[in-house]
């Protein structure tokens, strides 16, 4: 599980803890704050996915190869791997305590669209797929139609059902969550985990050029 440094003074060197910092100081990852950091994994997708929008439209260098990477991110991390921990772990707890039942149902039918607009995607960005522009505008109108949903999807998530859940969980349940989350993260990515899929998203950003958290800045 990724710990933090408690905060005072100077700042740690990146990768590097105190010299005075012993295990009872290290503050454990949430299972909220785990979600949240991979929602924020699916934010910069959308951001990639308004890039490619904004390409297919201008008629630019073909994205496709970004895009597909995109997709690929998002079926394995999110849908496959993010999603199913809310559906499995997170959804059942408040439902169970009769708790935003009519929100999470209509998360999981979004995750469901989701899916499929995913598989859309995916199908469209192949090398062998025709990108001609019925098929760049057909593209275009998928990665809008899942940046709709899942814009409110998370933010939704982030404000009303990550923080219900100290409403229906022991301090010990919450912790075991953490852990379930923490070690299914690392059986199905790897020791390096959420960092290692964090990567992989600003290796796309760099390609596509919009990696420099600069140049969003206004002048």
């Amino acid at each position: 599980m990724i710990a933090l440094s408690a905060c005072s003074g100077s700042p740690p060197e990146p990768g590097k803890g105190r010299p005075d910092t012993t295990p009872e100081q290290e503050v454990p990852v949430t299972a909220p704050e785990d979600l949240m950091r991979e929602h924020g994994v699916l934010k910069r997708i959308l951001l990639i996915y308004r890039e490619g929008i904004r390409r297919l439209q201008a008629d630019d260098q073909s994205p496709a190869p970004a895009l597909n990477e995109s997709a690929q991110i998002i079926r394995r991390f999110i849908e496959d791997y993010h999603g199913q921990l809310e559906e499995q772990y997170v959804f059942p707890k408040l439902e169970q305590a009769g708790k935003l039942t009519d929100i999470t149902s209509v998360l999981r039918t979004q995750h469901q669209r989701g899916r499929v607009l995913t598989d859309r995607v995916l199908a469209a960005t192949t090398a062998a797929a025709a990108f001609d522009q019925p098929a760049r505008d057909t593209l275009a109108q998928d990665m809008a139609a899942y940046i709709r949903m899942f814009e409110p999807h998370e933010a939704r998530e982030d404000t009303v059902v990550f923080p219900a859940l100290r409403d229906v969980m022991s301090a010990v349940e919450f912790r075991d969550m953490a852990e379930t989350f923490e070690d299914e993260e690392h059986r199905r990515f790897g020791e390096a985990g959420f960092q290692s899929v964090v990567d992989k998203v600003a290796d796309i950003e760099k390609s596509l050029g919009i990696y420099d958290l600069s140049q969003f800045t206004p002048s």
